[in-house]
This record gives C-alpha cells, structure tokens and sequence, in this order.
C-alpha cells in the first residue's frame, strides 16, 4: 500500500475530534475550505465506560470454507481481525451463495454479532427462514465494542499466508461491502455515515510512514489500493488551513458505523422480515448436527477459537475509553498514536501505541484505566495548546 492510502486508513481509524477555528482557511481553495470544528472535551472525568475487544485474527484471511457434520452442512463465515463491521456484507454474500446452493427452505446461523446479523439478513433476501442461535444479542457481543469506522484491511490477513490470492478476495468483499452500506445513509440515527478525519503529526508523514512500516514486523496485508477508485484520498493541509497546535496534518473523509443505532436497525430489519432469534450456547460442533436447520452459517467470531478448536485464531485486544456524546463534534483525528471516533452514542478514544502488532496474542479482557486515562490524556494536550 501506498504512504498516501496507508495514511487514509489512518485517518480512517482516527475517528472524530475537534477544535475552535475559523471558518476561513487561507491556503485551500474555496471548495476544500474548513467548517468550524467544535473541540472535544477530553477529561478523564468525562469517562463514563471502558470496553475492550479481542479482535479474531487469522493470518491466512477470514474462514469461509464449508464441511458436512452428519447430515448438516456448515459454512463458516469469522476470522476478520479488525475488519468485521468493514466486510460483513461481502463475507455474508459470499457465505450465503454457499449456504443456499441446494435452495434450502431453512437456514440456521450461529452468532448475532456483525457477521451474523449480516448474514441472516442476506439469506433472507435469498428466501430463506432464517434462526439466529446465540448467547448474546449484538449489543452485548464483542462487535459492539469495535470502534465503529470503515477499515476493510484492518488486521485482516498477512501477506505471506494470504497470498496474491487472497487480495482479489478481500477486493469483491469490500467493494459488495461498500455499495450495501449505500442502504444505510441518511436514516434516522444515521447508522452509517460519513465524516470527514484528520490524520496529525509533529513529524513530516514520509517519517510518519517509515515509522509506522517499522513497527509492523508481521507483515500485515495492506489493500486498500486495490479500491482506490471509491475511496477519496488525503489531502494535505498547508499552513494557512492548519487548525490543529501540530506541524503537519491531512484530511480525509472516511465511512463509520453509529454501532447501537447501526445494530438496532439490523435487528429491526431482520425481525420484520420474519426472523426468530433463540438464545443459545454451542459447546460443541456436534450440536449443530441437533438442529431443525441442516444448513448452518457459522458467525462465532473470536468465539469459534474455543468452540471450533480453531488454533489459527489469534486474538487481538484493543480497548475503548468512551467519552460522552458530543453531538456537536462531527469530524476526526489520530494524533500521537491515539484514535478517537464521534459517535452519537459516545466518543471512542483508542491508543493504538504500537501500530498492528498493538495486542496481539493478548486475550486479556480486563479493561485498564491507566491505559485510558493515558489516551484521553493526549487529546486533552492537544486541545491545551489550541485558543
């Protein structure tokens, strides 16, 4: 990937902050002139809850592949690392078109977190009765707790387990992806949207770059450049249209997910549609084989690490400090490797100290509120410099 799509995705994970300007940027033309930015109030007492997520990250892509138990055919759909909300909808159609290959009349899902619901939905659509099982709704499953913006390449994969293969994958994923959340703009709560993000630096970005490849001993596949005809690219601020108390930034626009209004409407629309949902906990494939339902679509996420004895799923933890609503807080920021996101449900403020590698191997729930106070911290010194 590029240094300029790279640092797209960047900004893409930053989220939304803000500060006071005025409204005339001198440096930008006329069309690409800043709004005034409201700031954030960054206060450690403004914390209000800490969350933390174990991303299921598998180094050769997401499991899509199917097998017979018995008489029951499972198709697995998990294993996005940090691109799950991203490709649900592309990961979904691909597993539904396996799913529904002998036209089934039922179809069973396991899991309601963001691949479940995504895929329950689509094999609706195809005409099918579809039965969610699961322990816990989305709003209490680990997808609920993901930052919530569009990061389709997002630990998803290594390049060298991956293969040359695997980015003609993801591809038709994140572009069927893209185009479904055209679906979703524009309705009240605004589910998804679009935000404009600002991605800072003390130090020029080519340094910022070589910094980041550094950091990234893994080999994380990068392919956003592989859609860069959808997505728009960063665009460099001058001195004269800098807002932000730092020597260098850039703007992008990026796509989020309000997750609690986005994972309502989800189960809204799966219900009306004649969708049942059973509360239930698998603690063996073998249980699967104890369903009405002979076709099963597996959505357990980091889940199926445990209950598919899936060794490949490495997790990885990241953790969310939620700040309280600002509804007046519209765009966002990555600054000194802290992220935050502006949703209407909170802000989410994230240390991604360490780039990728950040987490990894970690399946640690326990939230940390030094980590967090340390990430507000450093947005509220950013905006202490700022008049």
């Amino acid at each position: 990937m590029t240094l300029d799509r790279r640092l797209a995705v960047l900004g893409g994970l930053a989220g939304l902050g803000g500060c006071a300007v005025k409204p005339i940027t001198p440096g930008l033309p006329f069309i690409d002139r800043l709004p005034p930015l409201a700031p954030i109030r960054a206060h450690k007492d403004r914390i209000f809850d800490i969350t933390v997520c174990l991303r299921p990250f598998r180094a050769t892509g997401p499991r899509l592949d199917t097998e017979m138990l018995g008489d029951t055919m499972v198709v697995h759909n998990y294993g996005h690392g940090g691109s799950g909300w991203s490709l649900s909808w592309g990961s979904g159609t691909i597993a539904v078109k396996k799913a529904m290959a002998s036209s089934p009349k039922e179809i069973a899902v396991i899991g309601c977190g963001a691949l479940g619901l995504t895929s329950a939905i689509l094999a609706q659509r195809a005409g099918a009765a579809v039965t969610i099982y699961c322990k816990e709704l989305v709003q209490q499953a680990r997808s609920a707790r993901a930052t919530g913006s569009w990061t389709p390449d997002s630990r998803i994969a290594l390049t060298g387990p991956a293969g040359p293969q695997f980015g003609v994958l993801w591809e038709e994923m994140a572009r069927t992806s893209w185009k479904a959340y055209r679906d979703y703009l524009g309705l009240p709560g605004n589910p998804v949207a679009f935000a404009d993000r600002y991605t800072l630096s003390d130090i020029p970005f080519a340094e910022m770059g070589e910094q980041m490849e550094a950091r990234d001993t893994l080999g994380f596949g990068g392919y956003m450049d592989r859609i860069a005809d959808i997505t728009p690219n960063p665009q460099l601020l001058p001195p004269g249209a800098n807002p932000f108390a730092v020597k260098y930034a850039r703007r992008s626009t990026s796509l989020q997910f309000n997750i609690h209004d986005y994972a309502h409407q989800l189960l809204n629309d799966f219900r009306l549609a004649g969708g049942k949902i059973e509360m239930r906990e698998f603690r063996s494939p073998a249980e699967f084989t104890q369903l009405k339902q002979k076709v099963v679509i597996n959505c357990t996420g980091y889940g199926a690490r445990s209950l598919w004895k899936d060794d490949s799923i490495v997790p990885v933890r990241g953790q969310i400090a939620w700040l309280l609503p600002q509804p007046e807080v519209n765009y966002g920021l990555y600054y000194n490797d802290v992220s935050t996101v502006s949703r209407s449900d909170g802000i989410v403020v994230q240390s991604i100290a360490g780039g990728d590698l950040r987490g990894y191997k970690d399946d640690n729930e326990t939230v940390s509120r030094e980590e967090a106070d340390q990430a507000v911290g450093v947005i509220e010194e950013l905006y202490s410099r700022m008049t």
